[in-house]
């Protein structure tokens, strides 16, 4: 008997509307549950706009279901409990400045809170533990708005992973970290993998990407493949959609994205 692969996050006939234009065109896509996949295409693929309509972001067309239940009959605490969302280089956390890193850290924490409630000893180990595990502890009593740009979005990944979700999409996660701390992004996100959660990316970084264990290939807003990193007919719609500018070569067993 063959067992279905459970989907963390779906989407059927998915499209949306960015002022005028149609970037997102019917899409179907079934994310496995358990899994790291990532998201790559060149500029103007439609990437970003994916991930937020997963996340129920922005308005779009179709159905998208969480976990085998459609989003739009969840309610928001139920929600934000299951998925956790890392958005583009921190856009629109500006009012967030003034907050201490470790209360930036905590909101993460709000879906598991009752309403004004004190954050509870599982709540406090929850953002140490995110804090550390991003190597923000330190700075723990610093506003956020005195942070470098790559210092920041370790704050706030490590308020994503506070939240302790099933599903997290993040968006461009690597975004000015260096590749030490990118390293240490790609380690976590295994260990994330490994407790069974669900982590979905969208990556510039095609090398980093390919670490993944699916890769979502896009262009103009339609998915041009779905498959495993390690199989060919991946790479080949990889080097596809970036003209045949680029080659995928196995080096130190790992799949690494080079310039032909």
């Amino acid at each position: 008997m063959t067992l279905t692969k459970r989907a963390a996050v779906e989407c059927k006939a998915l499209s949306a509307v960015l002022g005028s234009a149609e970037v997102l065109h019917g899409i179907d896509l079934a994310i496995e549950a358990g899994r790291w996949t990532s998201i790559v295409g060149p500029n103007g693929a439609g990437k970003s706009t994916l991930l937020k309509a997963l996340a129920g972001l922005l308005p779009h067309r179709g159905e998208v279901q969480l976990f085998g239940e459609p989003m739009a009959k969840l309610s928001g605490r139920t929600r934000a409990q299951q998925l956790s969302w890392l958005g583009q280089g921190g856009a629109g956390e500006g009012s967030a400045d003034d907050l201490m890193v470790y209360d930036v850290a905590m909101l993460g924490r709000l879906p598991h809170q009752r309403w004004l409630a004190a954050p509870s000893e599982r709540d406090r180990a929850a953002v140490e533990r995110a804090l550390r595990s991003t190597q923000a502890w330190d700075w723990r009593m610093r506003p956020l708005g005195q942070l470098s740009g790559g210092e920041r979005q370790r704050v706030l990944l490590a308020r994503a992973l506070a939240v302790e979700a099933q599903l997290l999409l993040m968006d461009e996660p690597l975004a000015n970290l260096d590749p030490p701390h990118q390293a240490d992004w790609m380690t976590t996100t295994r260990a994330l993998v490994a407790e069974g959660r669900t982590v979905v990316s969208v990556l510039h970084e095609l090398s980093m990407a390919l670490a993944a264990d699916a890769l979502v290939v896009m262009a103009g807003g339609r998915v041009l493949h779905h498959g495993a990193c390690s199989d060919p007919a991946t790479h080949a719609a990889l080097e596809e959609v970036f003209d045949r500018r680029i080659r995928i070569h196995r080096v130190a067993e790992q799949w690494i994205a080079l310039p032909r």
